[in-house]
């Protein structure tokens, strides 16, 4: 009980022939305690001077206790009748500066962190686990060593157990202080309210003085038997012991009257006062039962009350609290009959003003301006209203919150567009009433900055969602870990029980026996279950579990009931601490699984924003505008989406695929029109190339030059000079000369945005591999058609395809194939181990591209082959030397080698004359066999030999031909 002996207002009487007498002016010994508001009506108050001298009941019932203090924090912090909010004592005297002075920490003192401490813990533990194993096997060997004590010296043991203060010669119960010494008075008050432990210790009192006695009378006895002889003495005088019998009986006869005396004036008194007592026993019940029907009568009102200020988690609990104590303590009251009925209807209208408020509350939460402040709105009002729809089991509340993210980023994207629309003078919002159509008519960097709002409102929205529901799920988390600890709990008391039984069957067992407990136990090593058990075993079976003190406690019927609902502080990640009830029976199932849906909602959020994203998209790319962008605009477009799309991965830690999936719709297409655009601007070249060579501006030397080390970068343009630098007549790659047309470059250029379009777009790699293996394919069997093909002719007008066209179309093929393998090694860094099969599309056009410039070369001999079987055939052998013929065949290898030359490398022209060179002295071997002339050194032999001097002088003579070996011994059949 919360009250003790010092309390009580009885007083105790020194004097003893008195019982007890209330002290007549009360109100001067107690000083009165102001409690606080209070729902509950005040009970009745009594004039302690009118009433009788004897306990008043209702004035003992005034005093305050902590049981008074029902109301709640909030409705003592704001008072209504203080005129404005003051602060405490020192703020209110000294100002407001003096709370907030902070205390400059001293530059002498260290700071002690547990690190200091470690090594000690690491020495002191293996330590004091060895004594307390030790402890724990040594037993106590005090029984043992006082039954052997009382083996050697019995007697004088069983003497000293008796205090000294009997042995005393002045020896006398009338000195008080004596008195005290041997009876102290605590264990003879009733009063105080201990109960069973008071009881316990009377009666041990009065087994320790009845044991002192039998000691006395065996020492007594002991000294009679060695006076024996004086006891036969006294059977021997038979008279003067019937004299004793005589005046026994008379003694004995008045004590009798004396006894019946007492009987009159002491007994019937005491058994009136227990029967009073009893009486206000129940009296006292009465009263308390009666209080707690006014308190539970006050439970409407109250609930009403906390309802008014969103106090939900406490109304629920005053409910509970109330329904349980309608099923036990006031169970059959007549006039609460409907109480319970009329507690569960206003139960079930809580759970639809909590489910109305967290919808106000998403509401509100949801649709405030999407700013960069990304803190919780309200959040003890949040907490509160979790725990309490968890509390009443309401598991799908986060379905609301979820139907708000909808309708709010429907509403981001609409007031997105209102706002930059309103700012557009070009759209006139009366002609073009609808949005879609207001925002189809912005071009590109409005569109742009609308969509780069809309994003970074989405990514505000989310990271406010994220926060939310983190604090949503952290209130699930702390009632899941309160579940835990309430098991842990549990399993620890089951222990304890276990333990505890088994000190009392050892207490049951020496009681058996006949031994005391004190004795069983030295002094102070009584457990303390078998101190509670003896505790319960001595206590009367009168006692009453309230005093006369409880009067003053109006809850002690209510404390039994409520006294199993402990609860818990916690405090969520914002700071906000709240009591965790045990009345919230949720499995961890079923909290796991709330917290995983509420995860969920998080990745819904994110993929509803994609999805209005991707809505938002579809709705301008109706009219082919994403289409037409430029590669420079989708590019960036490409670039804010995947950066959206990296930021809402990030907050929710899940990919999302529908703004991923339209991004690669778009590209898909964007990489069609781009394909189609260069391609179609490659067939027009194509179609009006003239294949001569072309002049190599500076701009196409400076991107040839910024392909280096197989890295392929488009060059950034440069503030146009002062002076503007010459075009050349050679294209410069790593050293080497390449004359070209001017459509090489072109595609040069080309093939590099290719390139840098997979660097500034990944998700396109494969599909620009694939385009841009079919714009080198069809490069190569265009200019085949144009050129070997003669389709030149027709489609530019040229009067013949000429060796100067076919050299310069195989020299253009040659660069083309150069920078194949860079374009190889720059896809192959981009595309995933499972993709590299697609590289084999470049080898195959590597071998189109050799196969070309071979039958080029081929065409080159066979022009030349032609030539010389036209002219040779007509050869004949006379003079004059050199003949006409070998002239004419001079003549037009001259000719061949200036056309030839300064387009192909040294080492082509080389080896190109070299097949010439075989394909004339086939020929010519041919026609001496038809004209029968034989290396005899005879005249014709000379004639001849002459001519084939004049052919291999020339030939010789030509640019770079001088060290080719002409072999002309091969004209001449080799004799068998």
């Amino acid at each position: 009980m919360a009250s003790s002996h010092s309390s009580s207002p009885v007083p105790q009487s020194n004097s003893s022939d008195a019982f007890f007498k209330k002290e007549v002016d009360a109100t001067k010994r107690f000083r009165p305690v102001q409690s606080l508001p209070d729902v509950c009506p005040k009970e009745p108050t009594g004039n302690p001077n009118s009433l009788h001298d004897s306990p008043s009941l209702v004035v003992d019932q005034q005093r305050w206790t902590i049981y008074h203090s029902k109301v709640n924090l909030p409705a003592a912090l704001n008072d209504p009748r203080l005129a404005k909010r003051e602060s405490d004592f020192f703020t209110k005297t000294w100002g407001v500066d003096f709370v907030d002075t902070e205390v400059t920490p001293s530059f002498y003192l260290p700071q002690i962190t547990k690190e200091h401490f470690a090594l000690y813990q690491q020495e002191i533990t293996p330590r004091e686990k060895v004594h307390e194993r030790c402890t724990n096997i040594c037993t106590p060997k005090d029984t043992f060593d006082r039954t052997i004590l009382h083996t050697h010296d019995k007697s004088r043991t069983d003497l000293e157990q008796v205090p000294k203060i009997f042995m005393k010669p002045d020896f006398a119960l009338e000195d008080s202080l004596t008195f005290n010494a041997v009876l102290p008075w605590s264990h003879f008050s009733t009063a105080g309210g201990k109960g069973n432990r008071d009881a316990a210790s009377s009666k041990l009192l009065q087994e320790k003085l009845s044991h002192y006695l039998d000691i006395v009378e065996v020492n007594i006895a002991h000294q009679i038997s060695l006076r024996s002889e004086a006891f036969f003495h006294a059977m021997t005088s038979q008279h003067e012991l019937q004299d004793y019998l005589r005046k026994t009986s008379q003694a004995v006869k008045l004590l009798r009257e004396k006894i019946s005396k007492i009987d009159k004036v002491m007994c019937e008194g005491s058994l009136r006062v227990l029967r009073l007592s009893l009486t206000r026993n129940n009296c006292i019940k009465a009263y308390n039962k009666l209080k707690l029907m006014a308190t539970v009568h006050q439970t409407q009102p109250t609930v009403q009350l906390l309802l008014s200020t969103s106090e939900y988690v406490g109304a629920l609990d005053l409910i509970a609290t109330t329904q349980e104590v309608l099923q036990q303590e006031l169970q059959g009251i007549h006039s609460f009959r409907h109480l319970g009925s009329q507690l569960c209807e206003l139960e079930k209208l809580i759970d639809k003003m909590m489910i109305a408020e967290f919808s106000t509350y998403a509401r509100n939460d949801l649709n405030r301006p999407l700013e960069d402040d990304c803190q919780i709105l309200e959040e003890e009002r949040l907490v509160s209203l979790v725990f309490g729809l968890l509390k009443q089991r309401k598991l799908n509340f986060y379905e609301i919150y979820g139907d708000e993210m909808i309708n709010t980023a429907k509403n981001v994207i609409k007031q997105c567009v209102v706002n930059t629309v309103s700012q557009i003078e070009e759209i006139d919002t009366e002609v073009v009433v609808k949005l879609a159509d207001q925002m189809r008519m912005m071009n590109f960097p409005q569109w742009f900055d609308l969509l780069k709002n809309i994003f970074s409102k989405f990514t505000i929205f989310l990271k406010r969602v994220k926060a939310t529901l983190n604090t949503i799920r952290s209130v699930v988390f702390l009632v899941l870990d309160k579940n835990q600890k309430t098991r842990d709990l549990e399993d620890t008391l089951q222990k304890n029980s276990a333990k505890e039984s088994m000190v009392d069957s050892e207490v049951a067992y020496l009681t058996h026996e006949g031994m005391f407990i004190s004795d069983a136990f030295g002094d102070g090593e009584l457990p303390a279950g078998a101190a509670d058990s003896a505790s319960q075993r001595n206590t009367s079976p009168n006692s009453e579990p309230c005093s006369s003190d409880s009067v003053s406690e109006p809850e002690c019927t209510t404390d039994s009931s409520s006294s199993k609902e402990h609860t818990s502080s916690s405090v969520t990640p914002g700071g906000v601490e709240m009591m965790i009830g045990e009345d919230m029976k949720l499995t961890d199932l079923e909290l796991v699984r709330l917290a995983n849906n509420i995860q969920e909602l998080l990745y819904n959020a994110s993929d509803i924003c994609h999805d209005r994203s991707v809505k938002f998209l579809m709705a301008r790319a109706k009219d082919g505008f994403l289409e037409k962008l430029n590669s420079n605009e989708f590019v960036t477009l490409s670039r804010l989406m995947e950066g959206f799309i990296l930021d809402t991965e990030q907050i929710c830690g899940r990919k999302s695929m529908s703004l991923r999936g339209a991004l690669q719709s778009q590209a898909n297409r964007f990489v069609n029109r781009f394909h189609e655009e260069r391609k179609t601007k490659l067939s027009l070249l194509l179609d009006n190339e003239r294949w001569k060579q072309a002049e190599v501006p500076a701009e196409f030397q400076d991107l040839v030059d910024s392909v280096s080390d197989g890295r392929i970068s488009l060059p950034e343009k440069k503030p146009t000079a002062t002076e503007e630098r010459k075009p050349a007549e050679f294209l410069i790659v790593e050293g080497q000369k390449y004359a070209t047309v001017g459509t090489v470059l072109l595609l040069i250029r080309i093939i590099l945005e290719y390139c840098q379009c997979v660097d500034n777009i990944p998700s396109i790699t494969t599909d620009m591999l694939t385009r841009l293996s079919d714009l080198l394919k069809y490069f190569n069997s265009r200019s085949c058609q144009l050129v070997l093909g003669a389709g030149a002719l027709q489609v530019v007008g040229l009067k013949t395809i000429t060796t100067k066209n076919l050299a310069l179309s195989s020299r253009c093929l040659q660069l083309i194939v150069h920078y194949i393998p860079i374009i190889r090694a720059h896809f192959e860094a981009r595309l995933q181990p499972k993709q590299f099969s697609m590289l084999r599309h470049f080898d195959h056009i590597t071998k189109d591209y050799h196969d070309h410039i071979a039958e080029i070369s081929a065409k080159l001999v066979a022009i030349m082959d032609s030539l010389f079987d036209k002219l040779l055939s007509k050869y004949e052998v006379k003079a004059p030397v050199p003949s006409a013929c070998f002239r004419n065949i001079c003549k037009q290898m001259a000719k061949m080698h200036e056309a030839i030359y300064d387009l192909l490398p040294e080492e082509q022209t080389q080896m190109l004359f070299l097949r010439i060179n075989a394909s004339y002295k086939l020929h010519l071997k041919r026609q001496l066999a038809h004209l029968s002339v034989v290396n005899d050194g005879g005249p014709l032999n000379g004639l001849v030999t002459s001519d084939v001097a004049f052919y291999t002088g020339n030939l010789q003579a030509l640019k770079g031909l001088n060290n080719l070996d002409l072999n002309m011994a091969e004209i001449w059949e080799q004799k068998r």
